[in-house]
């Protein structure tokens, strides 16, 4: 029990520590930001947009993205042969914008996101390509922004940030914005300087000739992102990670407790993929390889924690125990309950920078429903142990609502400024 305890202690302050990369000096939190941009458009970009069953919000991103300030790009619209709804949707914005949107058609039998990417690889045009997803609100000056730093820096990747914002929907949302909150804010920006870094799903922007020389995307795996961004690692890619919260791209959550524990079985199956894979074995560095280690072996920590938690506060609680075992047990609620009070403080930080009141209510729902959550996460590893195991890999979409979008009256009533 008490080396139990200690492994919880660890995996918590480490998870801590890491959440905390972007604040630990005023420097550090600076050097997260875009550059400004110097005006210049050299770059041409070809922005991938997968759409499958999203009829409902494809033509709000098209049209979003065709707002860019940037010259020199063009949409590249991913629809299913079997999903005539959406295509119908592709095909009216393609008409009314010629020369900017193209619309592809993906006939893999096996649908999923990596094929359908795959399946855009060959029309791409351009330096540049960019991955949004159907539901994304994308900023006009983003484009204008990524050139930028791809000149500036020499980089070969550029990661945009991402962030959920209907955090008023419910109390699992807003704990799944603030996870996206310091993901793309602090940790992600760790990962770039340490030359690991699992990369985001959207408004990652990789050079085409990077791209096409590592083959694309793998369209076995369950998390492409991640994926490709270990192989990219693994090749000594730069990978230049930039946070702006006024150019973020914003999504919504997962409209259901189910869909949300679907989607992160989901993405934690894709790191025991990435894990087993071992491209992250060719890192150069000892210490690379241990980061990357941790990271894929994510889902069994979760996993085993979900087990190992209310078995631990249980036997601390019933069972006949020494004083200073029973003591021992308690341990990683230290370090649990430091995360909680810098989440509560991160909750205040996403309201200033995204212009929204953050009521007593939303700091309760971070408070109590902090170890709910927590159990939801550990559910959701525990199925994906179990589904790798059995070799259950079919990919579970995640449906979008429009939350971000239509629900506006909702944001307001929630103290949206």
């Amino acid at each position: 029990m008490i080396l139990t305890s200690v492994v919880l202690a660890t995996f918590a302050a480490v998870t801590l520590w890491w959440t905390m990369h972007a604040w630990r000096t005023p420097e550090t939190l600076a050097a997260t930001r875009f550059a400004e941009p110097d005006g210049d458009h050299r770059l041409t970009f070809s922005l991938l947009l997968p759409a499958r069953h999203e009829q409902s919000v494809l033509e709000h991103t098209i049209q979003r993205l065709l707002r860019s300030t940037h010259q020199g790009y063009e949409i590249i619209v991913i629809v299913g042969h079997d999903d005539p709804e959406t295509a119908a949707v592709a095909h009216r914005a393609a008409e009314n914008a010629p020369g900017r949107v193209l619309v592809v058609t993906d006939h893999n039998e096996v649908k999923n996101k990596p094929r359908a990417l795959n399946t855009a690889l060959p029309y791409v045009r351009g330096d540049v390509v960019g991955v949004f997803d159907a539901e994304d609100q994308v900023h006009p000056h983003l484009l204008e922004h990524v050139d930028h730093a791809f000149r500036s820096t020499g980089a070969d990747v550029v990661q945009g940030g991402v962030q959920l914002i209907n955090f008023h929907t419910s109390w699992f949302s807003l704990h799944n914005c603030l996870e996206y909150f310091f993901w793309f804010r602090s940790r992600l920006h760790l990962h770039a300087r340490k030359g690991f870094i699992p990369l985001g799903g959207n408004t990652v922007f990789v050079r085409t000739d990077v791209l096409r020389t590592a083959n694309g995307w793998d369209g076995t795996c369950l998390a492409e992102d991640c994926d490709l961004g270990v192989r990219l690692s693994s090749r000594g890619a730069k990978v230049v990670v930039a946070y702006e919260a006024s150019l973020v791209t914003r999504e919504e959550t997962p409209d259901t407790l189910g869909s949300l524990l679907k989607q992160r079985t989901r993405w934690n199956q894709g790191f025991l993929q990435v894990l087993r894979k071992g491209e992250w074995r060719r890192l150069p560095s000892f210490g690379q390889r241990l980061l990357a280690r941790y990271t894929l072996v994510g889902p069994f920590l979760q996993a085993f924690s979900g087990v190992a938690i209310p078995i631990g506060i249980a036997a601390a609680i019933f069972a006949d125990l020494p004083i200073g075992i029973a003591l021992a047990t308690f341990v990683p609620v230290v370090p649990m309950a430091a995360n909680i009070v810098f989440q509560t403080v991160g909750l205040r930080d996403f309201g200033q920078q995204y212009h929204l009141r953050i009521k007593p209510l939303h700091y309760a729902w971070l408070i109590l429903g902090a170890f709910p959550y927590a159990l939801v996460l550990s559910v959701a590893a525990l199925r994906a142990v179990w589904r790798e195991y059995t070799g259950r890999r079919n990919w579970e979409l995640t449906a979008h609502v429009g939350a971000h979008l239509n629900n506006a009256n909702a944001g307001a009533e929630a103290g949206v400024a």
